[in-house]
């Protein structure tokens, strides 16, 4: 007598047909088989499809996924891996010995000040960016320059052949880095015990694939298991792991928003693919600071640090010529003078014209509102088309100033001294407000030549105007300025 999901069978005498008994069985298997839905914004998880994501309040997100977990034995573990130094045991908070971070200074500048002065031990680092901006290359270059240690870079988008001809452009040798290119991460580790490799590069984890989920490569549970996966792999051996990942159309960062959590250091590479320059900026940082970015400049032989990128992003002015004012600007830590351009122009059109490159839109509708409430200037007819030059975005309010002062040099079609800068932000009220770290940033106007530096009267007490052989001109309301330079 054999009993199959309810259904009796002796063989030989039988009421259950086969098509029956097949049926039966299917839903068995089927049974096992676990499935759940996931949303593609931020990674929440349901055991039905739901229209509206509870947690990001995104709607349509939620797509369903196969999800199998494997045996216990398939997890790789490290307990042979030389480099292991993780215990598991409760310890009493005041037992903590506390001592200063140990950092591997690599011989990119740039990659030091992001990551707040070299790379950590069993830290993991995501790196984003658009396709094409050059992610790969920046991170091939940088591990071909570690040749102090044994550097693995994993690749499941190019072929050897493909990494071979970016590295012989780079014309750098190194006998210690080594590829695999693989993306299942059963064989993966199983590489990675044979080769002990001391810092691991992974390009890309949305190609990366783990046999304990069924779903495809790129799906919210697979990047969630393999980011999981290398994790673990960091905090146990005291690896250091750079992630390379995929962003979306709208520019945040391709998978499940806990990706952003799980990993220590979250980096965004950015920049205009038709200019030569880019941002490598700080999103998250659990070892220094967030307001960090380093500046390269990408050529046919790898991508270049600029040290000194004020001299660079204003190199190209022409004298004479209105809508044009330098800003001295803060990113991070770092004083940076950009140059912005403004140009204003009788509409043609019933609705005039509001376009910005590198700045907020909503910032210059404002600043134009302050200029026609509290100074009287008649923007409403006008085009208003706004340029950073060189391609990048700036945040930094201070630049409001410079941004107001360009505006009327167009609109007055009236030049401005190629020897002054401004640093200032601007309130509703047409009151020019304080901005921090004012000494840096006259110190790099006056080691780039400026005469002259317009700031707030409100940073007079940050400062001593002694100490510096450039014009310090303190100023506290948009109509003094216009006086000051018409």
């Amino acid at each position: 007598m054999l009993e199959f999901n309810g259904l009796v069978s002796n063989g030989a005498s039988s009421n259950v047909g086969p098509f029956a008994f097949k049926h039966s069985f299917e839903q068995i298997i089927m049974s096992k088989t676990k499935t759940a839905f996931f949303c593609g914004n931020c990674g929440y998880e349901s055991t039905k499809w739901i229209g509206k994501c509870p947690s990001c309040n995104e709607w349509n997100t939620f797509t369903q996924e196969v999800i199998h977990s494997g045996d216990a034995k398939d997890k790789t573990t490290w307990e042979d891996y030389p480099e292991t130094k993780r215990t598991n045991k409760t310890i009493a908070l005041q037992d903590v010995t506390v001592t200063e971070e140990e950092r591997w200074v690599t011989k990119d500048p740039e990659l030091n000040r992001v990551l707040g002065g070299g790379i950590v031990p069993g830290s993991l680092v995501l790196v984003a960016g658009e396709p094409g901006i050059g992610k790969s290359t920046l991170f091939l270059q940088n591990g071909l320059l570690m040749n102090n240690l044994r550097v693995l870079y994993i690749s499941g988008e190019e072929s050897e052949q493909q990494i071979k001809m970016r590295a012989d452009r780079l014309k750098i040798v190194n006998d210690q880095f080594f590829l695999l290119t693989e993306t299942d991460t059963n064989i993966l580790f199983k590489e990675i015990k044979k080769l002990k490799p001391q810092l691991v590069i992974v390009d890309s984890i949305q190609t990366i694939q783990s046999n304990l989920i069924d779903s495809g490569a790129g799906t919210v549970s697979q990047i969630r298991e393999c980011a999981a996966a290398f994790q673990r792999f960091a905090k146990e051996t005291n690896t250091p792991v750079f992630l390379i990942g995929h962003i979306t159309k709208d520019g945040t960062i391709a998978g499940p928003k806990i990706l952003e959590h799980m990993v220590d250091t979250v980096l965004q590479f950015e920049g205009d693919r038709h200019y030569a320059y880019r941002i490598l900026r700080t999103l998250k940082n659990r070892f220094g600071s967030t307001a960090e970015l380093g500046i390269y400049e990408m050529s046919g032989s790898g991508m270049r640090t600029v040290t000194n990128p004020s001299e660079i992003l204003i190199a190209q002015r022409e004298n004479g010529l209105s809508g044009s004012a330098i800003a001295a600007a803060l990113e991070g830590m770092r004083p940076l003078l950009i140059e912005v351009q403004a140009l204003v122009t009788t509409s043609i059109y019933g609705t005039p014209q509001r376009t910005v490159t590198g700045f907020d839109l909503r910032r210059l509708q404002l600043l134009l509102a302050v200029l026609e409430k509290r100074g009287g200037f008649q923007f409403g007819m006008k085009d208003v088309f706004v340029n950073i030059a060189g391609g990048i975005k700036i945040e930094d309010p201070s630049i409001d100033l410079a941004v107001i002062c360009a505006l009327l040099s167009s609109y007055e079609d009236n030049p401005l001294p190629q020897s002054i800068c401004f640093a200032g932000e601007v309130g509703l009220n047409g009151e020019i407000r304080a901005v921090n770290r004012i000494e840096q940033r006259i110190a790099e106007a006056q080691k780039l030549g400026f005469e002259k530096i317009i700031v707030s009267r409100y940073n007079k007490k940050s400062f001593d105007p002694k100490a510096y052989s450039i014009q310090v001109i303190a100023l506290s309301r948009v109509d003094e300025v216009y006086q000051q330079l018409f």
